[in-house]
């Protein structure tokens, strides 16, 4: 019961921040141009700076904005998973399949302009789990296998490699990295097959637990796009195996097969 209580509040914060026009001009803002500061978003307004700040609050709030500390900045970056969320619960369910038109706003959602000393990637979720089990999940060889098809290989301690290795036997690993921070069982932060660099914060919250994906120093925009589709698949199913114990009846990847083919393809042997 406490359980469904702490969904019910997290729903009624996404539909009360929704309610104000000033907060969805903020989220159109946000859509149109990512990762902007306090000063951009408050020039857009005509209001004091501190109403403006109250707005932003009660978004971030209700899980609509992330924030990402750079120096002296606050940059503000738009969340699409409540939205997705509520899309799923209300819409999809009595149509199949699902509205073309709200899942082209949540891929635009989560394809943040790049720019240079900015996360080119950020998602955020919420899991009815634990810190510690979220951990596990994300490091564990067997764990990370069952849902998102590759072993992530490490001790985990600072200064270790890390390899994401195939499932196949091969023993290829498509990415491979180094361990640049590990604060269990709430900050891991690893280079990602090359001079991109993931950081995976988790927070708990009562019965449930708010984890962030960053993912930065993207070289290109193909990169962008294959992790704009990859990371929304891998941690719906890393929600679905802690949340209900089973993955996804698919893996939801395969719905951008060519992306991950071509990922993959630059590992076989000649």
């Amino acid at each position: 019961m406490q359980v469904n209580n702490c969904i019910i509040e997290v729903v009624d914060r996404v539909f009360k921040a929704l309610a104000d026009p000033t907060r969805r001009r903020l989220l159109d803002s946000l859509r149109r141009a990512d990762g902007q500061t306090l000063g951009s978003l408050c020039g857009q307004l005509d209001m004091a700076r501190q109403s403006a700040t109250q707005h932003l609050a009660v978004l971030e709030d209700a899980n609509l904005i992330s924030t990402v500390r750079r120096g002296r900045e606050k940059l503000h970056y738009l969340n699409p998973v409540p939205i997705h969320e509520i899309q799923q619960r209300w819409i999809a369910a009595f149509e199949e399949p699902r509205l073309r038109t709200l899942d082209t706003i949540r891929r635009q959602a989560e394809e943040p302009a790049m720019s240079s000393g900015k996360p080119d990637f950020v998602y955020v979720t919420y899991i009815e789990s634990t810190p510690e089990r979220v951990w596990h999940a994300l490091t564990d060889a067997d764990l990370t296998a069952s849902y998102w098809g590759h072993s992530n290989v490490s001790d985990w301690q600072v200064g270790s490699p890390w390899e994401h290795r195939r499932t196949d036997g091969s023993g290829v690993a498509d990415v491979a990295g180094e361990v640049l921070e590990s604060e269990p069982p709430h900050r891991l932060v690893i280079t990602f097959g090359g001079p991109s660099v993931v950081t995976f914060r988790i927070e708990a919250y009562h019965d449930i637990v708010r984890l962030t994906v960053l993912h930065e120093n993207l070289a290109t925009e193909a990169d962008l796009q294959a992790v704009s589709a990859g990371w929304p698949a891998v941690l719906a199913n890393l929600k679905s195996l802690l949340e209900t114990g089973h993955v996804l009846p698919q893996a939801p990847w395969e719905m951008h097969e060519e992306l991950r083919a071509a990922q993959m393809a630059q590992h076989d042997p000649a």
